[in-house]
């Protein structure tokens, strides 16, 4: 192997194992800053050996063994240490020829409940949701801060300032790196889903700028969402959550490809040619669904806001043609949503859900239940689903001042133009 395929082996095998290296590192030294140096420093060490001494049977395990005596060296020569980072040093400088060996025996169990432990001290409640998608990103996802602030249409420097600030909070805190258990486990959990999901939605939906969909943050969300629920225990009643997001996200993400066309240009989902869905992603989302619905008891009332969402997408996913879907159940599923995470966007989705099951004009009657909700107030999907009932219901004049406010109040450039479009079909 040439000294630039190794190179290239070393820096792919980096991307894969860094987000565990920071974690093993982190709950040693209780600092994410040190953790990351020190995970970089491995990276180093390869890159000078391995083209010498080949690509070891276990690169993670290797990677491991060389930042944790990084770790020993650098907690020595600081002179910082307390009783517990003594014993720990003293334990692992014990070690020598074995030390890769046991490392890579452990792998599994520890360092997945390491970097189990990292997820949840990087989306820890204290922090503000901002900084907890922006650290998770960093420090989990491994993206750089300027691919953070280009996902989020921020600026480097900003993006850089919450990272530093949310590591500040986290140091003074005092937070142990370590996974919550039991009722504790519970309670942080909607912090972590919460910004998993703010993740992927600002991928699926933007809020801004010229595209509609940025498909790589959806990506990253996933694959977020996939190692959360690898490393929950099977058997946590609060899995059956973490499931039901993954099945939402993959559901979700099955539909990339056909959400707009080869200029940008957005494709509502009654139009989307279904034969440009990801049928893989659909399998594997149906297939979460089903696991999390078996872990909560079935479909009944004891499903979950992620897991309900989850089922509303499957109704889409499982309709061949836009005509077959089953919007009864929508409406239906929309109807137990409310109750388990009101919120003003539920009722106006679930007054949309019901105008396509039940008519346009039962859709203005909920529409107008919600009409002065100060939230819904500056919301472009307000005006422009009233727009869209008028429109149904034959009363375009009335549709098109809907239409054009909603373009107003929207800062994507793809949905305004969208929006615009359907004002002109009014005439």
């Amino acid at each position: 192997m040439s000294a630039g395929e190794t190179h290239r082996v070393i820096e792919a095998t980096f991307r894969i194992e860094r987000a565990r290296l920071i974690a093993g590192l982190a709950r040693m030294l209780r600092d994410i800053d040190r953790a990351e140096e020190l995970a970089q420093d491995a990276l180093i060490i390869a890159l000078s050996e391995w083209p010498r001494t080949g690509i070891p049977a276990n690169p993670g395990a290797w990677l491991m063994a060389a930042a944790k005596r990084r770790t020993i060296d650098a907690i020595r020569r600081d002179r910082m240490l307390d009783r517990k980072h003594e014993e720990i040093a003293r334990e692992l400088d014990e070690s020598s020829a074995g030390e890769v060996e046991a490392i890579e025996a452990a792998i599994d169990d520890d360092l997945g409940d390491e970097l189990l432990g990292l997820i949840f001290t990087a989306c820890h409640p204290m922090l503000s949701t901002d900084a907890r998608a922006a650290l998770t990103l960093r420090v989990v996802g491994g993206l750089t801060t300027d691919e953070i602030a280009r996902a989020f249409l921020s600026n480097e420097a900003t993006i850089a300032q919450r990272i530093v600030r949310a590591k500040k909070a986290i140091a003074k805190a005092g937070l142990a790196f370590e996974v919550p258990r039991g009722a504790e486990r519970a309670a942080r959990l909607p912090s972590v889903l919460e910004v998993i999901y703010l993740i992927f939605n600002e991928g699926y939906a933007a809020t801004a700028g010229d595209d509609l969909v940025r498909p790589g943050l959806c990506l990253e969300a996933v694959r977020l969402g996939r190692i959360l629920a690898g490393l929950m225990p099977d058997n946590a009643p609060e899995t059956a959550e973490v499931l039901g997001l993954l099945a939402l996200m993959e559901i979700q993400a099955s539909r990339l490809g056909a959400r707009t066309g080869p200029d940008g240009a957005f494709i509502p989902l009654a139009e989307q040619d279904r034969a440009r869905w990801d049928h893989l992603l659909i399998s594997r989302g149906l297939d979460a669904l089903a696991r999390a619905e078996a872990l909560a008891g079935g479909a009944g009332d004891g499903r979950g806001p992620y897991m309900l969402q989850a089922a509303l997408a499957a109704c889409h996913a499982r309709a061949r043609r836009a005509a077959d879907t089953d919007w009864p159940r929508i409406a239906a599923l929309y109807d137990q949503l409310r109750i388990v995470m009101p919120s003003p966007v539920v009722e106006l989705n679930r007054a949309i859900a019901h105008s396509i099951a039940f008519g346009p004009e039962a859709g203005l009657r909920q529409l107008d239940e919600i009409a002065d909700l100060a939230a819904l107030r500056t919301y472009a999907p307000l005006p422009a689903a009233r727009g869209d009932f008028l429109f149904r219901a034959g009363r375009l004049a009335e549709a098109r001042p809907e239409f054009e406010a909603a373009a107003s109040l929207t800062r994507n450039a793809r949905e305004a133009a969208f929006l615009l479009a359907r004002a002109e079909a009014c005439g």
